[in-house]
């Protein structure tokens, strides 16, 4: 080779070498904020600390699966146990009522000047520290967990308004958007008294008609209570005002949620009322059935409760369905009950959405049950923090991956985020860690949880979250857009999510 091609050749290698930019690279464009955004986070993703700070802005649409009072942190119920003249109880370490000066029993005003006491508090009203071996040993995860709402009960009463305040507020330190809480009210007790003496708990008709007279007036009742709740809430947080919170731009909506753990005809009456606030009230957007599933009673009744909801469903077709199911795994119970528990929910009762489903790998034909579920797009509200705590089920045997190769739709919540001392921020960080999820992974959670939401109206995407949206909102700034957006609140409130993602994904880092 001549030696002026050979000196052309060896300079071109040079500046290959020295990272000169080829033609081809010269001419190339940019990568999208979208694409930039995920290899940032590919960078960090084996760096708790680092993916808490870049997470903790992501914003992250909906929360599905929370309970009001498990939401609440034990800092929050001391404080109101001390305000309103309540005692701790030493020995059983719970909320009770005065007089603070019997034996075994401490004012709870004042406590924060004894730690240990304050501590031994903190400890029974949540799970602090019980991943890293803090607690009894031999108390299991689930018996801990479930004492909590014992404890600190007595704390929460008549403090609806400061804990939507509080929920809100937490939700919009973790950029959540929109929140469905599972609720329910003392009303519910007067529904269960109308029943009175009831001889066979599986003839419905029979238990609906008896109730049927006093429903207007419960449900009536359980509107007013929810008006002086939220506007509680707004004053707390000054909504409405010219320096409102930021909690105010958090939309909460209501679960009407019925125990399951309570006798037949007492599950029955909560349901029919719950069935009738969700008709009669948009705030209330849906149904659950929570309590430990495992209790001898909700394995006994499992069956029953299925056939109670389809028998209410069908009378009030319009009412969206959550159900907790599943929350159960191998030794919990005999294999027998983790056999059926999800199928239940979603072929007898008609659920739309899922509470845990960490079994689904135990039910009969887990293939095919996937695959109906897929096929219909019944959601799976993910709860990472809440199942390890409870179940002992993370990482690896967690069934979220399981349910993502299937095509089913998951979300991820925080459940009783008070009680575990967690936050949305770290759903997300475990799901980084320990499902090893990547940016389209979460963005995908993100959008589902308002497409999977029971918001009324129709939904921005034509089909699937993230795919093409409604014709008339290919550009989101059109008059016709709005127009649509305007007279549809879930279509409105994931505009919105799309516009916060954009925002989000240009910031450089």
């Amino acid at each position: 080779m001549h030696r002026s091609v050979l000196a052309a050749v060896a300079a071109c290698a040079v500046g290959i070498a020295a990272g000169a930019p080829s033609a081809s690279a010269k001419g190339a464009p940019p990568p999208s904020d979208a694409v930039r955004t995920a290899a940032y986070l590919d960078k960090i993703a084996d760096s708790p600390p680092r993916l808490r700070i870049f997470l903790a802005t992501l914003p992250k649409g909906g929360d599905l699966h929370n309970h009001n009072g498990g939401s609440i942190y034990a800092e929050d119920f001391l404080r109101w146990a001390a305000a309103s003249g309540l005692c701790i109880a030493t020995d059983s370490w719970r909320v009770v009522d005065p007089p603070c000066d019997a034996p075994n029993r401490v004012p709870a005003a004042g406590l924060e000047r004894d730690y240990a006491r304050y501590s031994r508090a903190i400890d029974a009203f949540s799970t602090r520290g019980f991943e890293t071996g803090v607690g009894d040993p031999k108390v299991s995860g689930y018996d801990r967990f479930f004492a909590t709402f014992d404890a600190f009960s007595g704390a929460a009463r008549g403090k609806g308004g400061e804990a939507i305040a509080l929920t809100r507020e937490q939700a919009a330190a973790d950029h959540v958007a929109y929140l469905e809480l599972g609720v329910a009210s003392p009303v519910s007790a007067t529904a269960v008294a109308a029943l009175g003496k009831v001889d066979d708990p599986a003839n419905f008709a029979a238990m609906a008609a008896q109730l049927a007279p006093m429903l207007p007036g419960a449900v009536a009742k359980v509107r007013a209570e929810y008006d002086a709740i939220e506007a509680k809430a707004a004053e707390i947080d000054r909504c409405g005002s010219a320096t409102p919170a930021p909690a105010c731009g958090v939309e909460a909506r209501y679960l009407y949620t019925a125990i399951r753990t309570l006798p037949p005809a007492a599950v029955f009456a909560q349901l029919a009322l719950g069935f009738a606030v969700a008709e009669a009230d948009p705030r209330f957007v849906g149904i659950n059935i929570a309590a430990p599933e495992h209790d001898p009673v909700a394995i006994r009744d499992y069956t029953l409760h299925m056939r109670m909801i389809a028998f209410l469903k069908a009378r009030h077709p319009r009412v969206n369905l959550s159900l907790h199911a599943g929350e159960l795994t191998m030794g919990l119970v005999p294999p027998r009950d983790l056999a059926f528990h999800i199928r239940d929910a979603v072929a007898v009762a008609g659920a739309r959405r899922i509470g845990h489903g960490i079994d689904v790998a135990y039910e009969t034909d887990a293939t095919a049950l996937l695959a109906r579920m897929a096929r219909e797009r019944v959601a799976v509200e993910i709860n990472l923090t809440s199942n390890a705590v409870i179940l002992g089920v993370k990482g690896r045997d967690h069934p979220l991956s399981l349910y993502r190769e299937a095509g089913v739709p998951v979300v991820l919540s925080t459940d009783d985020e008070g009680v575990s001392r967690s936050d949305m921020t770290n759903e997300y960080v475990r799901a980084v860690i320990e499902q090893h999820l990547r940016y389209a992974d979460l963005k995908q959670i993100v959008r589902d949880g308002l497409h999977y939401s029971f918001l009324p109206g129709a939904s921005l995407w034509a089909d699937r979250a993230g795919g093409a949206r409604v014709t008339v909102c290919g550009v989101l700034t059109t008059p016709g857009c709005a127009t649509f957006l305007a007279a549809n609140p879930k279509a409105a409130k994931q505009a919105q999510l799309e516009r916060d993602l954009a925002a989000f994904e240009a910031v450089r880092r």
